[in-house]
């Protein structure tokens, strides 16, 4: 009670002088001095709570010189001012006030530094002891987490801590104390609390004494989601660079696109072409409407069920619809499932509605596929609640960059079937139809072309009518694939046929037909469409069977292509 009296009597003189602006209320004591009300200020200024505080003598706030302290013992430049609470019988308390001086810039001591620094680190860190029981974690950490140091103080990290990733933290924890070497990984772990896992760097290191004795491990984390995620989307891109465009199939590539996206990306990706892609043509503008597209490709991420429509098959898609919409606008779309454009294309396709809702999709991507001027059709990035984030605006571009690099893979398939199809009708044109009669010999032909006739070439073979009731027997190859083969090998075919209607002996007949690729260029004119080119690679083999005397003549050649 003296104490807190002569407290008064100093502090008396500074009442007058106090700047309210300056101060600030942090207690109320009763009028021998204890403490009965403590207020935020006082907590944050001080570091006492109020279950700490009240009811101790405000004498205990100072050092014996009267500086006031704060809990962790370093002192506080301030000012302190008491001024007395009056009822009508007097005096009944005192109001605690303090003030910071003038430009003064506090400076606590170094273990204060370092506890400061500890707690305001703004990434999560945690301390263990020699059993690695966790002793101190900071106030990130309490944020991340969810539970505070008095909660987790003394335990092990899987005594409150259960999922197996969590587990691993551990055993990393536990290994360092033993081995005194630090250890660095990054796991996808999903603080409590927190919808979904998230990407961590995490670094475990051993805490050693002056001696080098390991005392305990210290665990710093750094949650790097968006850094990995930008990551991801370049090695996403980087990856399609290589693995969309190894297929000369227009459904073959497709699917590849469909393949790099999902699961890394997506969970769901569509690949839908207007009809007459499928077929190599080169498609109309899309006008505005309603629209029908035939599925190349569909890839799901594992167990959602999104099967309609099927590969193959043919399905309307109304104006409303994400897909009909970025193909009349020739730009991707982004969406949520609750948006109202989205809700209303449910409402005119229930079906797709029902798929989406099934599976759980909170945002998709609808991309038009456009090659060299013209729209072939549109993907369809698809996420879903259980697995992932939403799309976002960075999504939409990577979304773009994928697609535009399909598109030029799936025109070049296009018109690689347009080609083949061609190359294809005009070797059936020009190969022998159905089985040839003569009148000593029966003959039957079966023509497999390379790769399963996956590809049109030079390959042909021809049966000839010679005098005598000879048969004239021709397999020849033009090096290459395509129209241009096709179109070579049916000269090639019609000069053989000309050459063994003089009745040329088979060496003497491919000498001739030496001759005519060998000096095509010189003979070619300014109109050189019809003529052998001089650079052509072919190969040939003419037999000559006569049945009368059982014999059959036959000679090779082939002419090289030189190189360029």
């Amino acid at each position: 009670m003296d104490g807190f009296r002569k407290l008064v009597d100093r502090s008396a003189c500074r009442l007058t002088s106090a700047d309210s602006d300056m101060a600030a209320t942090v207690a109320v004591t009763d009028r021998d001095g204890r403490v009965t009300s403590w207020s935020s200020q006082a907590e944050e200024l001080l570091g006492y709570t109020a279950a700490e505080i009240i009811g101790r003598p405000v004498t205990d706030l100072l050092s014996a010189d009267d500086t006031v302290l704060h809990r962790d013992g370093h002192p506080l430049d301030v000012q302190v001012h008491l001024r007395p609470l009056l009822d009508t019988k007097g005096e009944t308390g005192f109001l605690l006030t303090v003030q910071r001086r003038a430009n003064s810039a506090e400076q606590p001591a170094g273990d204060a530094l370092v506890q400061c620094a500890f707690d305001q680190l703004p990434t999560p860190f945690a301390l263990y002891d020699r059993e690695g029981r966790m002793q101190q974690i900071n106030q990130a950490m309490t944020r991340t987490g969810g539970y505070r140091e008095e909660e987790v103080h003394g335990k092990l990290l899987s005594e409150f801590l259960h999922p197996e990733a969590y587990e691993d933290i551990e055993r990393r924890i536990f290994r360092v104390l033993e081995s005194g070497k630090p250890e660095s990984f990054e796991p996808f772990v999903r603080a409590p609390g927190e919808p979904r896992a998230h990407a961590w760097a995490i670094d475990v290191f051993p805490l050693r004494d002056a001696a080098g004795r390991t005392q305990g491990a210290g665990l710093a984390a750094s949650d790097y989601s968006q850094q990995y995620d930008s990551r991801e989307r370049l090695a996403l891109l980087s990856e399609a660079r290589t693995r969309i465009g190894t297929s000369l199939e227009v459904a073959g590539t497709a699917q590849e696109l469909a393949e790099v996206a999902v699961p890394r990306f997506a969970d769901v990706v569509a690949v839908d072409l207007l009809e007459p892609v499928s077929r190599g043509d080169l498609p109309a503008p899309v006008l505005t409407g309603p629209v029908q597209l035939r599925r190349a490709a569909l890839r799901t991420a594992s167990p959602i069920a999104w099967d309609r429509p099927a590969p193959g098959e043919i399905s309307s898609h109304p104006a409303s619809s994400p897909i009909a919409r970025c193909l009349s606008t020739g730009r991707a779309v982004l969406h949520r499932l609750a948006d109202p454009e989205v809700v209303r294309w449910f409402t005119e396709d229930p079906a797709q509605g029902a798929q989406a809702r099934a599976c759980g999709a909170h945002s998709l991507i609808a991309v038009p596929i456009r090659a060299r001027g013209a729209i072939l059709g549109a993907a369809l990035f698809v996420r879903c609640a259980t697995t992932r984030d939403r799309f976002g605006p960075d999504c939409l571009a990577v979304t773009e960059d994928l697609v535009a690099r399909a598109a030029i893979c799936l025109d070049n398939a296009r018109r690689f079937t347009h080609e083949r199809d061609i190359a294809l009708a005009l070797q059936r044109a020009l190969l022998p139809h159905g089985l040839t009669e003569h009148q000593a010999a029966a003959t039957a032909a079966r023509y497999l072309p390379a790769g399963g006739g996956a590809q049109a070439g030079g390959d042909w073979f021809d049966v000839i009518d010679l005098p005598g009731a000879r048969i004239g027997l021709v397999v020849g190859d033009v090096v290459g694939h395509g129209i241009n083969a096709s179109a070579t090998m049916g000269r090639l075919r019609t000069a053989v046929r000309t050459l063994a209607d003089i009745d040329l002996p088979p060496d003497e007949l491919l000498t001739h037909l030496d001759d005519i690729v060998s000096h095509a260029d010189d003979e070619q004119g300014a109109d050189a469409t019809a003529e052998i080119p001089g650079d052509v690679g072919a190969r040939c083999l003419y037999a000559v069977y006569d049945p009368l005397s059982g014999t059959c003549t036959l000679a090779r050649a082939w002419s090289q292509k030189p190189s360029a």
